[in-house]
């Protein structure tokens, strides 16, 4: 009786002692510790067969335990960080993606700034060149308006210029005078007002020949003056800024001397500079 209530005691002292190393829980700092404390519980409780049928957790010492439950730990903590790692890796690859199309955009963007740009600046070049065209063109419509009225006035001075110089080489009345003076008057304003305009006249009368400006008609012998000397002139010319509205016709003399050569005003300039010297040496 007394050895049946000892075995009995012992076998509650061992429930007790199997069930105070069954509730030993190990410190965790974070939810991956506990996780693998949970899974090591688990482990400790599942039944192995070995030798004898006794279960393997009841052979496992505390410290193998601890061990045991350390590696659940590290794994489920690598599998954490590998899963953590694969999610950093796509947000990575996403980022860059979104980097480059970011970029691709960034280029095109500049590129149509570059062509506006140019499209600009050849807008203001074809603007400033249609500008110069026009304003040209405006002068040069204004300048043959104006040298289209001068031209049929010429006639006009003509024959005011031939009535003058055929009045005063008849005897007249002093009214008559007046009247023709009034007339002069009329043809010298009006001659006034086509200078003002930049019509000049071509008097050519003693002058060398000059075929670009004067028309000739008729040859004179003149052996005073030299060949090709303007002797008469039959109708003044006209010229307007670099254009000849009408060429002055002529008669040109022949049977002279030739005319010599002009010289060449470098070379008065050359011999103006060289006489600097000496008069400063003096």
């Amino acid at each position: 009786m007394a050895a049946r209530d000892a075995r009995t005691e012992a076998d509650v002292t061992a429930a007790s002692a199997d069930s105070e190393e069954k509730d030993v829980k190990i410190p965790v700092e974070d939810a991956d510790e506990a996780r693998a404390d949970e899974v090591a519980d688990a482990a400790a409780e599942t039944p192995v067969e070995g030798e004898g049928g006794e279960s393997a957790a009841a052979e496992m010492t505390e410290d193998e335990m601890i061990e045991a439950a350390i590696r659940a730990g590290e794994e489920a903590a690598e599998n954490d960080f590998k899963v953590k790692y694969e999610q950093a890796q796509n947000e990575l690859v996403e980022l860059r993606r979104q980097l480059a199309e970011a970029e691709e955009t960034c280029d095109s963007a500049d590129a149509r700034v570059r062509e506006a740009q140019d499209r600009a600046t050849r807008l203001q070049a074809d603007w400033e060149n249609f500008r110069r065209r026009t304003a040209a063109e405006r002068i040069a419509e204004r300048e043959r308006a104006t040298e289209k009225l001068v031209t049929a006035l010429l006639p006009v001075i003509d024959d005011i210029e031939r009535a003058i110089d055929h009045a005063r080489s008849q005897e007249m009345a002093d009214d008559l005078k007046q009247f023709v003076d009034g007339v002069d008057a009329v043809h010298t304003k009006m001659v006034d007002v086509l200078a003002h305009e930049g019509v000049e006249t071509i008097d050519p009368a003693g002058e060398p020949f000059d075929p670009l400006e004067h028309q000739a008609v008729g040859r004179v012998e003149d052996p005073s003056v030299y060949e090709e000397t303007v002797r008469d002139v039959y109708q003044k010319g006209y010229r307007m800024a670099d254009r000849i509205l009408r060429s002055a016709m002529v008669t040109v003399t022949y049977g002279g001397a030739k005319r010599p050569a002009p010289e060449p005003e470098d070379a008065h300039e050359g011999d103006a500079e060289g006489a600097e010297p000496e008069a400063s040496q003096e």
